[in-house]
């Protein structure tokens, strides 16, 4: 077939402009730019494919780290999270497909539902919490819409960047550990290893086994390695409880086994339950500052994330701009709003985009593909509810470790940037509290800049944020001085 030159491309490997693009191109090739950007309709299919494997562990995880009651002691259906899980993370995606038009992925948070379950959910209604979610997407548009997050990006130190990325990992990590009940609240000590200083039954082995070969699969670089070690993981826990008389109590979210068929109507008893207001009692301060955190926890990872795997997938220039990039960084905000709406937290950019870019996706083809097969994942609540809670656990620990690999980018040698780095990372898992440690760090780093007479290199953003939670931790005194309850 004789090759016309109709629209510049990029090749496989790069090349620029210039290449050659066939006429007569389908539909399909025209809307996602395929043959623009130097790719195939089966790579984008392989790429869609990929990606969903590599983060599919998140239907599991995300309603673990949500799951339990809320304020009011409603306890929270877990068929119901897994869902809202599915269904957001398909709807934003097949956006960020269908509108964003690049191969990116998105799904909860785990820093995002990390806030929602620790400081937002004890202190309100779940129908708050999730219009708090709806909140901080609305804002994320806005900052995006108004050019504000670029410039906000800028203004935070890579430092610390780095700092309350690792120390959401450490908190994730705490919550894997906690949850399978390799961690215990101590009588002498805060904590301890299993109920009693040791290890106790077969649950917590299972986990121990998951973890290790999760990280045995990681090291061999085997694609997949979270979702293999899951399966594998709750195959081996099947196996184990059906040959072993385990008390179902020792399981943390019963034994593993199936009841019932495979396949179910998924339940939406917890979409659309969002309130606004009626948060009297938690304090307009407080409001503030849980908004502030969320827009935190899903702020700084999705830029780089984007503009990351753009480069990975040569869409991208040597100043970061990429096609469609400011659709997709309103979609990435917008996906608070759809996470909220559904109940399954705030949704991001996934890293794990990355792996479908590395088996040639360049499209939001492959985007699509992705956010398809999150919603089949609608029908088979069921099969997702066997996975154990301890084989989940072990996933999040791994997450925690692979953001901890943030302390390479650190200048441990300067005290201006090593302390409020310290600060932010190990204060949040110690206080339980992402927004602790983020208010510290920021503090420590203005103060110390301050101290060595560089109080200029903070600049006006971060003096602001200082003084905002300097007010956070006086909050209590202050409130009392004035009288107020």
């Amino acid at each position: 077939m004789t090759q016309q030159s109709v629209e510049p491309k990029t090749s496989p490997e790069g090349a620029g402009p210039g290449s050659r693009v066939p006429a007569g191109r389908s539909w399909l090739d025209r809307y996602f730019h395929i043959s623009e950007r130097g790719s195939t309709v089966a790579r984008e299919l392989r790429g869609g494919v990929t990606t969903f494997m590599a983060m599919a562990y998140i239907l599991l995880l995300n309603p673990l780290i949500l799951g339990g009651e809320d304020v009011n002691g409603n306890l929270l259906s877990q068929p119901g999270l897994i869902t809202a899980t599915a269904f957001a993370a398909a709807a934003t995606t097949l956006l960020m497909g269908f509108v964003g038009k690049v191969p990116l992925a998105l799904a909860a948070g785990l820093s995002v539902s990390g806030v929602l379950a620790s400081q937002v959910a004890p202190n309100m209604t779940w129908p708050q919490a999730m219009g708090m979610c709806v909140i901080y997407g609305v804002v994320i548009c806005l900052l995006v819409v108004t050019g504000l997050r670029e410039m906000i990006m800028n203004a935070i130190p890579l430092a610390l960047k780095h700092g309350i990325t690792m120390g959401i990992g450490l908190f994730i990590a705490l919550i894997g550990l906690y949850k399978a009940g390799f961690v215990h609240k101590g009588e002498a000590t805060p904590v301890t290893l299993g109920p009693a200083g040791e290890l106790a039954g077969w649950p917590v082995l299972i986990f121990c086994v998951t973890l290790l070969l999760i990280f045995m699969l990681q090291a061999r670089n085997i694609p997949g390695a979270i979702l293999i070690g899951i399966v594998v993981g709750t195959l081996v826990a099947i196996v184990i409880n059906a040959i072993v008389d385990i008390d179902p109590k020792k399981w943390s979210s019963g034994p593993p086994e199936l009841e019932g068929s495979a396949v179910s109507t998924p339940d939406f008893s917890l979409f659309g339950n969002v309130e606004f207001g009626g948060w009297g009692d938690v304090g307009v301060m407080t409001v503030g500052m849980i908004v502030f955190t969320l827009v935190l926890a899903g702020f700084f990872d999705a830029m780089a994330t984007i503009i990351g795997v753009g480069t990975e997938a040569k869409l991208a220039d040597d100043k970061g701009r990429m096609p469609g990039l400011s659709k997709a960084l309103f979609i990435d905000g917008a996906g608070g709003v759809i996470g909220g709406v559904a109940s399954g937290s705030g949704q991001t950019v996934f890293v794990e985009s990355a792996t479908g870019v590395g088996e040639g996706a360049r499209t939001g083809l492959a985007s699509a593909v992705t956010g398809l097969f999150f919603a089949a994942c609608l029908f088979f609540t069921p099969l997702t509810a066997i996975v154990p809670t301890e084989v989940a656990s072990a996933a999040l620990v791994v997450i925690g470790a692979m953001m901890m690999q943030n302390a390479r980018h650190v200048d441990w040698g300067d005290r201006s940037v090593a302390i409020p780095v310290f600060l932010t990372v190990v204060l949040m898992p110690f206080t339980y509290t992402i927004t602790t440690g983020v208010a510290a760090g920021v503090i420590a780093y203005s103060a110390i800049k301050l101290a060595q007479g560089r109080a200029r290199e903070v600049g006006a953003f971060m003096w602001g944020l200082t003084v905002i939670f300097i007010v956070f931790f006086a909050l209590n005194p202050i409130e009392s001085w004035l009288g107020v309850h």
